[in-house]
């Protein structure tokens, strides 16, 4: 072997320093491996953006070099991305059943389900890759069919635990495979790459049965129609709430695209079981007495336009809140989210619902482990490597003291973010370089259009407002024909502005016959005067900066 062979390297591409748009390669030799392809939700200071995906130059520079792409589970943050990728890069997907179920919905919307290679997998099975042998391992989450991947190499043994918690008692039955993850251990691994979303949080992460109890307490108590919003995705949640209806003699109507999706895929594929007669059409709630209702709805992080979201605003076509009614959000806001769910649970409460919500009152768990679940996954693998992942870098860095208070030693722990390359021999770690790595912004149909510039305009625009100077002169002597016109939008309301925009008006003729003295034709220097001369002058009388664009016409 070479001395290139016995090196592999990790390269995230996304889903470090942030929660979401999750993406891995691994590269071995002339071998690339992506685990996971995943989205991220805009920030607030990204106007009109729609969702943020990973970028993926590193892989369309080695095109030739990609295996295949495997799937840990079936999350946007982790297959959202998808859809776009393939367009450049169709290699074959592993992924479970309901993860590639769910993934057929997106690629049928992209009109791309024909052209995808899906394959399923199911836990332990073991595909071979070129030289990538990848095996796929059961954990728990709040979806069916979570997997943590590991990839044997010929310098050792990745393991990528994938988003987990270790559930006793799942609502599914399916247990997280502690015995294969301890013999792997026991086999020797060289790198764990681990999930750090809840390490801030002491102690274990509760059973999603947990939630089932809750929902028992809460049917047998309610007196009118229960609205429950939840993760689409939530399949074991959904399942809880159907059950319940079930025993309470309720019928459960669905409510919301990404829900009624999810609902039909995951009962065609039976990890849903729908008691006959329980679920209705949503037209049919009308029909029934309040208290044999259970309407199942999206909008759990109060997204403006989904189910949930329109039902508080009155805005929704078939469901209205009624006196009586209780909802039950049945999630913790992402972070960021907190005042659009605050303000939708006020709405509802202003329409005389009972809201359930608090994170106390045993609605939700989350789907990731805490601190104690974390150890329990580095005490079985005990890796020669650690590196933390799927967290903000704060969470990372305690991930990291985690592993060294678990006896890992520090100069093997590695705190990295996207776009660096770790490069692993049998017994030693380094990091060398970087790749291209960062977001790109998905705004319509544009992949990338819209980058940091187009977000300045917009941010621009958002604050102070637009002013458009039109101006007509005649082209042999450069004398105003027509003009100035001002327009103003988003900056002052004209009418009550009349004598500012004189102004500016005046200013601009000053600035023209300054030019036509000069003889200057040079429409650019002619624009960045009118542009300069006009921003000083607005700043000073408004302390605001418009954009302004000035045109010029010859006749």
């Amino acid at each position: 072997m070479g001395e290139n062979e016995q090196k592999v390297s990790l390269i995230p591409l996304g889903g470090l320093g942030e929660i979401g748009k999750n993406m891995l390669a691994i590269r071995y030799g002339n071998n690339i491996l992506v685990v996971d392809a995943g989205l991220i939700f805009p920030e607030d200071e990204m106007l009109g953006v729609d969702i943020v995906i990973p970028d993926i130059t590193y892989l369309l520079e080695h095109k030739s070099l990609v295996r295949g792409i495997v799937l840990t589970h079936g999350h946007e943050d982790h297959i959202g991305a998808l859809p776009y990728v393939l367009r450049e890069l169709n290699v074959p997907i592993y992924g479970s059943r309901l993860t590639l179920g769910l993934l057929e919905g997106k690629l049928k919307e992209f009109q791309l389900d024909g052209s995808a290679k899906l394959n399923q997998v199911r836990p332990r099975d073991v595909v071979k890759m070129g030289p990538f042998k990848v095996e796929f391992i059961r954990v728990n989450h709040s979806i069916a069919d979570a997997l943590a991947v590991a990839v044997q190499v010929p310098v050792g043994t990745i393991l990528y635990t994938g988003d987990f918690k270790f559930d006793q008692t799942p609502v599914d039955g399916e247990m997280a495979d502690f015995a294969r993850l301890t013999q792997l251990g026991d086999a020797g691994v060289l790198v764990l790459l681990s999930d750090s979303t809840n390490v801030e949080r002491p102690g274990y992460t509760l059973s999603e049965r947990v939630v089932g109890r809750t929902f028992e307490d809460l049917f047998r108590q309610a007196k009118g129609r229960i609205l429950v919003a939840s993760f689409a995705s939530h399949v074991p949640r959904v399942q809880q709430v159907i059950n319940t209806a079930y025993r309470y003699g309720r019928k459960v109507a669905v409510t919301g695209r990404s829900m009624q999706n999810v609902v039909s895929i995951a009962a065609d594929l039976g990890y849903l079981v729908i008691p006959p007669g329980t679920l209705i059409e949503l037209e049919e709630i009308n029909s029934l007495p309040k208290d044999e209702v259970v309407i199942l709805t999206t909008g759990s992080q109060g997204e403006p336009m989904s189910a949930l979201s329109r039902i508080a605003m009155s805005d929704h076509r078939q469901v209205g809140i009624l006196p009586g009614d209780t909802v039950v959000i049945s999630a913790t806001p992402i972070p960021g989210n907190e005042k659009t769910v605050a303000r939708t649970v006020d709405q509802l409460f202003r329409l005389g619902a009972d809201v359930i919500h608090e994170a106390i009152s045993g609605v939700h768990v989350s789907g990731h482990g805490s601190q104690e679940e974390l150890k329990l996954m580095l005490g079985m693998v005990r890796p020669k490597f650690f590196v933390p992942v799927h967290g903000e870098y704060r969470m990372l860095v305690k991930h990291a003291r985690l592993a060294q208070e678990m006896g890992i030693p520090e100069s093997n722990v590695f705190v990295i973010e996207n776009g660096q390359v770790l490069e692993f021999t049998r017994t030693k770690a380094s990091l060398a370089g970087r790749v291209t790595a960062g977001r790109v912004m998905v705004d319509g149909l544009g992949v990338g259009d819209v980058g940091n510039i187009v977000l300045r305009d917009r941010k621009q625009l958002a604050q102070d407002g637009i002013l458009i100077v039109v101006i007509t002169l005649n082209r042999e002597s450069g004398a105003i024909v027509a003009g100035p016109d001002i327009v103003s939008r988003g900056f002052v309301y004209v009418r009550e502005s009349e004598p500012l925009l004189e102004e500016a008006r005046s200013k601009v003729i000053q600035i023209m016959e300054k030019y036509e003295k000069q003889r200057v034709n040079d429409w650019s220097n002619i624009k960045a005067g009118v542009r300069d001369c006009l921003g000083k002058f607005l700043y000073e009388k408004t302390r605001r900066r418009p954009m302004i664009i000035p045109i010029i016409m010859e006749v």
